[in-house]
């Protein structure tokens, strides 16, 4: 399977991405995360060593050279539009378990639609991981799905955008819903964060009723101290875990 999370910054994005994916190795697949939000950290929240210390591949200047023969920052000119890119998800992940990440991290754009060598190698590097790879692929994206381009898109299995109960966040969805539809990607699901009661539930049912809602998780103060304290949350007791368990089966 290859399973895209997007949403609005701070709606549990990641704390979703991470406790799929534990759920994931822990029924025993083989999981490559990309951690493509460079506001997040998707390896602090798995719970893999050294997760702070882990380098973007956009900040690999020698690699992003050597793959694409231009300088990093560079914008225009000549430069390979198709590098080498197979060889990455072994030579730079970082593991736990049947998990390997990477992080690809943020490109500096100058402008809407830069081609530059780093953008072209994190694109290169997600069209091989989307259709080449035999493993189970989760993608932790932006608050959009810029990663994505037509020909990955309808290779994607599903894409999950993960709300929460306001307006802001719902908005956020349907602009997700308009960039997935103009590269023809209809696979879209949500699941509903931070849920106090069945208000908030209803919110959401009422408002985005044309999606499939894959579930709902409950707001849980142990999610919040986990983030805090540097804890995988899938390793602590919220009940959350169990629900996410039981969306894979959906899925």
């Amino acid at each position: 399977m290859k399973i895209a999370v997007s949403g609005k910054g701070g709606v549990g994005k990641t704390t979703f991405s991470s406790l799929l994916i534990r759920s994931l190795d822990e029924a025993g697949k083989h999981v490559l995360a990309i951690d493509a939000d460079p506001d997040a950290n998707l390896a602090a929240a798995l719970g893999i060593d050294g997760a702070h210390e882990i380098t973007p591949i956009s900040e690999m200047k020698d690699l992003i050279f050597e793959r694409t023969e231009a300088q990093p920052g560079t914008v225009g000119g000549f430069f390979k539009l198709n590098p080498k890119v197979d060889d990455l998800p072994e030579a730079l992940s970082a593991r736990r378990g049947n998990i390997k990440l990477m992080r690809l991290g943020g490109v500096k754009k100058g402008g809407a639609g830069c081609i530059c060598p780093e953008s072209t190698l994190l694109r290169a590097l997600i069209t091989h991981v989307v259709l080449s790879r035999d493993e189970v692929v989760v993608m932790d994206m932006e608050a959009g799905i810029e990663h994505l381009g037509r020909a990955t898109a309808q290779a994607v299995d599903k894409l999950i955008v993960v709300v929460e109960p306001g307006r802001r966040s719902i908005d956020t969805a349907r602009n997700i819903q308009r960039l997935a539809s103009e590269i023809r990607l209809d696979k879209i699901a949500l699941v509903g964060n931070k849920i106090r009661g069945d208000q908030d539930r209803a919110f959401l049912e009422k408002h985005l009723v044309d999606f499939d809602i894959l579930g709902f998780l409950p707001y849980d103060d142990q999610l919040i101290e986990a983030d805090l304290n540097d804890q995988a949350p899938f390793e602590t007791a919220s009940p959350a875990v169990q629900t996410v368990k039981s969306l894979l089966e959906r899925l």
